[in-house]
């Protein structure tokens, strides 16, 4: 018996979803189907791939080694299948797999989305809004939004553009404690934070000086929340000071909602980058999406402009290109 390649993929897609029943909604295929596809793998192979109950499977030793081996073979093969098909940019077709920050995500990147899919309809989009950093390799994505350092040194990234950050609370909670003067005072407040950033519990500035070192406070937070936008709210109702990226506080602070809580020091800006695996071809889809995102994102960027201008803003820029 050999194997076959939609037996492997079957194998891979249920690594992915996690479950029997997730990769067989994702493959248009039946749960039976995707159940004897894997046994006929594990059978032209000779091994035993996985253990599988009725709601999951769980990879054997062998299965880890195999789905590791056959990830960035998978997405080589699709990669040079959708350039060779494409005959321009209209052509894109497949799924495309995206995922984001979800409050940057869903403000900033929908009407790009949106636009994209109406310019590409044979192109099956999926995104994900998502706070957590994903393996974009193991997980399937084509393409990722990160917000930061980049910590993945495998993956290829394009830079969209730099954040600037904001310290910042209600002015509610400035009329009752007062604001900070320099850094250090910063400690004696009450602070709201991001989870996924809050680990080292240092706030980082500028120095004051061309070329000075950078000025750290350590923090303790009273807030700990796992969202941006929740963030937000929670600072604008009051509950303590924050340091967040301004496309988060624009519109408050336009709003009078927010003011800056330490006008005098800056934060080092947060990085904004699309990532995408490692290939010797980049698939036409990301190659095209890419550029819509740096057509996007030029200065003035949307946060500067005004909420009631990010949709407009878009779809201008990316007419532009055409």
């Amino acid at each position: 018996m050999k194997w076959r390649f939609d037996d492997i993929l079957a194998f891979v897609r249920v690594m992915e979803c996690g479950s029997i029943t997730s990769a067989a909604e994702r493959m248009n295929v039946s749960k039976s189907g995707i159940s004897k596809r894997i046994s006929d793998l594990e059978a032209a192979l000779g091994v035993e791939l996985s253990q599988r109950s009725t709601r999951q499977l769980r990879p054997t030793e062998h299965g880890d080694a195999f789905y590791e081996r056959m990830i960035p073979l998978i997405n080589e093969i699709n990669h040079t299948a959708e350039n060779l098909s494409a005959q321009g940019e209209q052509s894109l077709r497949g799924q495309f797999r995206i995922t984001t920050p979800m409050a940057f995500g869903a403000i900033y990147l929908g009407p790009v989305i949106a636009e994209f899919a109406r310019r590409h309809p044979s192109l099956e989009l999926a995104v994900d809004y998502d706070d957590r950093l994903v393996d974009l390799v193991h997980a399937g994505y084509d393409l990722g939004i990160r917000i930061g350092n980049l910590r993945d040194s495998n993956l290829r990234a394009r830079k969209l553009c730099d954040c600037a950050r904001i310290v910042c609370c209600s002015p509610a909670y400035a009329e009752a404690h007062g604001l900070p003067k320099t850094v250090a005072e910063l400690a004696q407040h009450t602070v709201i934070d991001y989870a996924y950033v809050h680990a080292s519990r240092l706030w980082q500035f500028e120095g004051k000086e061309k070329g000075a070192p950078p000025i750290s406070v350590s923090m303790r937070s009273r807030i700990v929340v796992n969202n941006g936008t929740a963030q937000r709210d929670m600072a604008i109702a009051g509950l303590g000071i924050t340091s967040m990226p301004m496309f988060l506080a624009a519109e408050a602070l336009r709003q009078g909602k927010l003011v800056p809580a330490l006008p005098s020091f800056t934060q080092p800006p947060y990085t904004i980058s699309a990532i995408y695996p490692p290939t010797h071809h980049v698939s036409a889809k990301v190659r095209t999406f890419i550029d819509y995102l740096v057509a996007f994102f030029t200065p003035p960027l949307p946060w500067e402009l005004g909420s009631e201008r990010n949709e407009k803003s878009a779809l201008l820029s990316l007419h532009q290109e055409h």
